[in-house]
């Protein structure tokens, strides 16, 4: 009984947008950033590196390098202060979590591009 009442009470808090991106995706991630009575817009561009929760509790973890450091930020999915998020690259990974990322630097942190694969370009020509 007490789940369905949770349940009905997140219905109305979740986004009617679905955000649809996938672990492995480079994405550019706007958030709405108040400062004093105005609104401004800033993005926020990395990997995709982990997603988490479900319903109203669900996050997920963007990465990126800055000046040689990396960075990572985490976001609530059905938040109103995320505005939008464009989808750069889908990566082909095989893992829920890209912790790994961590500990690598430089063309190592380099994901394989998800799409057609090589021998179905050449036979579409």
């Amino acid at each position: 009984m007490r789940n369905k009442l949770i349940e009905n009470v997140e219905q109305s808090s979740l986004r009617e947008d679905k955000l649809q991106f996938a672990i492995g995706d480079t994405v550019d991630v706007h958030t709405r950033i108040q400062e004093g009575d105005k609104e401004r817009i800033q993005k926020f561009s990395g990997v995709v590196i982990a997603r988490r929760g479900s319903g109203t509790r669900e996050m997920f973890t963007v990465r990126r390098i800055v000046q040689g450091e990396g960075v990572e930020r985490t976001f609530p999915v059905n938040s109103p202060k995320v505005a939008a998020i464009d989808i750069k690259r889908h990566a082909r990974v095989r893992r829920a979590k890209l912790f790994y990322l961590r500990d690598l630097t430089g063309k190592a942190t380099r994901l394989r591009e998800r799409g057609a694969k090589p021998w179905e370009i050449e036979a579409t020509k």
